[in-house]
């Protein structure tokens, strides 16, 4: 038999959602053609503004997972998407594990631009970005390092960790958007470091 006052509490989830469904249907009829013709007309205009969104991310090359191939190419890349996740990486088991993860994400999340880029070949970056643990997760914002996921630490501290673990993370940043992301909202502690390019990159290290 059901505890009682368990029983009580899920009755009253209940009623409360009817109550939020008749409230919904109640003020659906007391719309009139012209208040529906509008919902229409905003809901299709909500619509073509993500069906643009979506056709400008994928010609970034938002929805898979790509190597930025030379180090100064970075910079263009940051700052023509508003977010963007990039593997500091090398030829390396814990870096291919990344890897895989990180190419399910970027289909899964064509609002953020996921890329890879061999830290060794990156030097510039690398030091001033201050990486070095690898593999090395810069999460950028409007063309700033917002926050790291260094190794598997955060992950469970395992190379057997999930898409999902990853994917948490990544919300919890708010690099990426994600349903449960209301309740992963802390920020991390991490020092923002500017990385856009200045005219003169070796000077610009001096920052």
């Amino acid at each position: 038999m059901a505890n009682p006052i368990v029983q009580e509490i899920i009755e009253k989830q209940v009623l409360t959602v009817a109550k939020a469904v008749d409230e919904e249907i109640a003020a659906l009829d007391r719309l009139d053609d012209d208040d529906l013709e509008a919902l229409r007309e905003r809901r299709l205009a909500q619509m073509k503004r993500m069906a643009e969104k979506r056709s400008r991310w994928i010609s970034l090359g938002h929805g898979e997972y790509s190597e930025i191939p030379v180090e100064k190419d970075f910079f263009s890349v940051v700052k023509a998407s508003d977010r963007v996740v990039c593997h500091f990486y090398r030829e390396n088991w814990p870096c291919k594990v990344m890897d895989k993860h990180m190419s399910i994400l970027a289909k899964q999340h064509i609002e953020t631009r996921f890329v890879k880029i061999q830290a060794e070949k990156s030097p510039f970056l690398a030091e001033k970005l201050k990486i070095v643990v690898l593999p090395t997760l810069a999460l950028i914002k409007n063309a700033k390092v917002e926050d790291y996921v260094v190794g598997f630490d955060e992950l469970g501290g395992t190379d057997e960790f999930s898409t999902e673990d990853l994917e948490e993370r990544l919300a919890k940043s708010q690099v990426i958007f994600f349903e449960g992301e209301s309740s992963l909202n802390s920020r991390s502690g991490a020092q923002t470091r500017s990385v856009r390019q200045s005219s003169n990159a070796d000077s610009s290290d001096s920052e």
